[in-house]
């Protein structure tokens, strides 16, 4: 409960344009990208990791819950406050403090932009690899929390592969670095125990990433094919040829159809499926490759093979891609993403049963995802207004992912666990594995205080939480 005197502290440390507090202000920070929603009691902007400190240090005296937040792009609920209480925002935080291309490094406040990294060094020839959809609006701070993915990390691996090191305020209000500028340091890898561990043990303040070089040539490739099936079997036979392309992106007929009517990039309307193929490296070797992928999905039943013919038609393929939630915003009032992964093997089985799953329930769902490495993306369609909807595409979303399990692969792939699949953690790991994770959470946030009620199932982690007046659930 944020009490008179705890706001008072606040007042005082961050100055009257340092905080919201009224109704109408809080609305806009009790939600995500997910569905669910809950309203804090405040929300603060801290200038520097000692705002962040002094603030967790309030927190501490008063007992209040504190939940941070990025751009709120996320699609698990991670940054919706369950238990009220203060939302740290980072917006204010986003300074690209150093850039070091003789290292290949740079070091970022977390509100930077994560396409500002790559827009302050790609005329030097470098980027930042990992690129998630949201590329454009989500923070390098928010990436860390979830282990952000994005198309191109088949090859470049995800956000946890580009983290050199960070900075962090712990639930005490202490502060504390792990990792640091050189590749491998002796100790612990706390850098890889933060990263992707939701907010729930650390507000991280600063982060040193890993720049890339900018490869030599990039091809952009679009199969065509006229059944789902034929072009999940192209994945496998790629990957057969020992060929690791940049990024292979499937989208399924309903998905490419809402794209195309929306960005008009270029995808056919006819089409059942389409995979977005690209390569990057040297000049012989992407020629030879970009040859054997056309072998591999003709042989798969592509009725058409596209090569991008300049950089204008391949940033529109893509911009068709990183666009495509907002193109589903464009036809359903609603929609409800989810985030499984399977082998790639089974991405054609698991595409299947989705059909099956959509039928069952009702509701209409389109499929874009990382074929590459089977982190699927059913995207569920549904209309909140319509009573029981909500609860269907919920229902639905938990089958799909069930069946992910079932079929060897995991609840998520790079969208976090959060509010909305904290159940269904139980389902994917045994209970010797959810208590060392409750474990670490306890270690690091005993009085769970730090983003509670996320992670782990009800009853499974280190407390349980108030519901506020106006939670959904």
């Amino acid at each position: 409960m944020l009490t008179p005197a705890a706001q008072k502290n606040i007042r005082e440390l961050l100055g009257p344009r340092g905080y919201l507090d009224q109704p109408e202000d809080l609305t806009l920070y009790e939600y995500d990208g997910s569905v669910d929603k809950a309203r804090p009691e405040l929300v603060v902007f801290p200038q520097t990791a000692e705002d962040v400190a002094a603030i967790v240090q309030i927190s501490n005296q008063f007992g209040i819950p504190i939940v941070g937040r990025g751009a709120g792009t996320g699609l698990s609920g991670g940054a919706i406050p369950r238990a009220g209480g203060i939302v740290i925002s980072f917006a204010r935080m986003n300074r690209v403090l150093r850039i070091e291309l003789e290292n290949e490094r740079a070091v970022l406040e977390p509100g930077v932009v994560n396409l500002e990294i790559t827009q302050a060094v790609e005329r030097q020839g470098y980027f930042y690899a990992p690129d998630p959809s949201s590329q454009k609006a989500c923070t390098i701070g928010g990436n860390v929390a979830e282990n952000a993915g994005g198309p191109h990390t088949l090859a470049y691996g995800v956000t946890t592969n580009h983290v050199m090191g960070v900075q962090a305020v712990l639930p005490d209000g202490t502060t504390m670095e792990t990792g640091g500028v050189a590749p491998d340091l002796p100790g612990y890898d706390l850098t890889g125990l933060l990263t992707g561990s939701e907010g729930t043990m650390a507000l991280v303040t600063k982060i040193t990433v890993r720049l890339m070089r900018q490869p030599e040539v990039v091809k952009t490739i679009l199969a065509i094919y006229d059944t789902p099936g034929d072009c999940a079997d192209s994945v496998a036979e790629i990957t057969a040829r020992a060929i690791t392309p940049a990024a292979i992106e499937m989208l399924d007929g309903v998905m490419l159809r809402m794209v195309e009517e929306a960005t008009h990039a270029g995808y056919p309307m006819d089409a059942a499926a389409v995979l977005l193929i690209e390569l990057e490296g040297l000049r012989e070797a992407v020629e030879e490759q970009v040859l054997q992928i056309e072998q591999s999905c003709i042989g798969c039943r592509a009725r058409e093979v596209r090569i991008a013919r300049s950089a204008a038609e391949r940033e529109l393929l893509w911009k068709g891609r990183k666009n495509a939630f907002g193109a589903v915003g464009r036809v359903s009032p609603s929609y409800y993403v989810q985030d499984g992964v399977v082998p790639r093997t089974k991405v054609a089985p698991t595409l299947r049963h989705i059909h099956k799953v959509s039928e069952k329930y009702g509701l209409t769902i389109s499929n874009i995802f990382h074929a590459g490495d089977g982190n699927m993306h059913p995207i569920i369609l549904f209309d909140h207004h319509k009573p029981g909807e909500l609860e269907r595409a919920k229902a639905a979303g938990d089958e799909i992912l069930r069946f992910c399990i079932a079929e060897g692969g995991s609840i998520t792939g790079e969208h976090g666990v959060g509010m909305e699949k904290m159940e269904l953690v139980g389902e994917q790991f045994p209970d010797e594995t959810l208590e060392m994770i409750r474990r670490f959470k306890a270690l690091f946030d005993p009085a769970c205080r730090l983003n509670p009620g996320k992670m782990l199932p009800t009853g499974k982690g280190c407390m349980e939480i108030r519901q506020p007046a106006g939670m959904v659930v």
